[in-house]
């Protein structure tokens, strides 16, 4: 009953903290975040009159010299989490010492499970930043087609490009409409239309997207019909997006079976632990570590052998 109640405990406090945090941000337009971020410095993370957090702002200062904080706020930009660099760092901290409290209580006080509940930790807001990343670009990618047959109207229409991408920031649905909105405010801003649309492939890491913004800017530059020629990029794209929806349907089985496979072990492994641990310290005994010990080693590095061939062979580039 004491084991229940410090886990349950625990895990009530992250969902609490987790909660706080999405409350306090979600309140923060997304875009002007990023608009306050590109008027700044490159590697500034301060947006002008947001109310400040000292923590937070002790955190930033200290990324704002490495590289890897630029990249940090780039990948949340990606994935639309609205979380500051020095947020996200926190969160991390903060899910790291839950997990390895909980593992650690699980493991019957043991370092080891300690350590390894912490370093899973750690990662378990990348993974949910990295899937909300895919999930975007995927949700992208599918709109991209519409967006150019939105905009092929508009210039047969007569509207000039600005203001067929102010007629895609308003009549399409996010994420698609964030970013587009988020070029025609650089470009009121007085930013030149390639910066900004290199800026919106920065954001948006797509092929679908660089061969759009390519004959855009070739058009620009060389002249020719640019409706007619998005028309033709359009057809290209919902092509591609089709095969690409059908490759997805028959991989996700192979993708989602490597994962179910390769988790199997390590659960075995844990419940053993929990129901029978006298069986599973034979490893790592004293008589029996040296083999215990490279068994694990070698068991763990098949397992990743497998999960990462398993996700080669479902990777199909289209």
């Amino acid at each position: 009953m004491e084991f229940i109640l410090i886990a349950g405990g625990s895990l009530a406090g992250v969902l609490l903290l987790v909660g706080v945090i999405i409350t306090a941000t979600s309140e923060r337009s997304l875009l002007e975040d990023r608009l306050g971020r590109y008027l700044q410095e490159e590697t500034s993370f301060q947006v002008e009159g947001e109310k400040a957090n000292p923590l937070s702002d002790w955190l930033n200062t200290r990324l704002e010299g490495y590289k890897w904080g630029a990249d940090i706020s780039r990948v949340l930009a990606r994935a639309d989490i609205k979380l500051k660099p020095a947020e996200y760092i926190a969160l991390m901290l903060f899910a790291g010492l839950a997990v390895g409290s909980i593992a650690w209580l699980i493991g019957g006080r043991s370092i080891l499970f300690g350590i390894l509940g912490l370093a899973f930790g750690l990662f378990i807001p990348r993974f949910y930043v990295r899937r909300q990343q895919s999930n975007r670009l995927i949700h992208f990618s599918d709109q991209l087609a519409d967006m150019l047959n939105l905009m092929v109207n508009g210039l047969r229409a007569g509207y000039s490009i600005m203001q067929a991408m102010e007629a895609v920031s308003r009549e399409m649905p996010t994420p698609i409409s964030d970013e587009f909105r988020r070029v025609v405010q650089e470009m009121q801003l007085g930013l030149p239309m390639e910066k900004a649309l290199d800026n919106l492939l920065r954001r948006i890491p797509s092929d679908d997207l660089d061969l759009t913004v390519a004959a855009i800017n070739v058009q620009r530059e060389v002249g020719g019909n640019l409706a007619e020629i998005l028309n033709t990029i359009t057809y290209t794209i919902r092509e591609r997006v089709r095969i690409k929806g059908e490759i997805r349907v028959l991989t996700t089985q192979v993708m989602y079976s490597g994962r179910f496979l390769s988790l199997m072990p390590a659960i075995i492994a844990l419940i053993l632990w929990i129901l029978n641990r006298p069986y599973m310290m034979l490893f790592f005994g004293e008589d029996t570590r040296l083999i215990g010990i490279p068994v694990l080693l070698f068991g763990l590095l098949m397992i990743a052998g497998g999960y990462f061939s398993m996700n080669k062979i479902g990777q199909i580039e289209v």
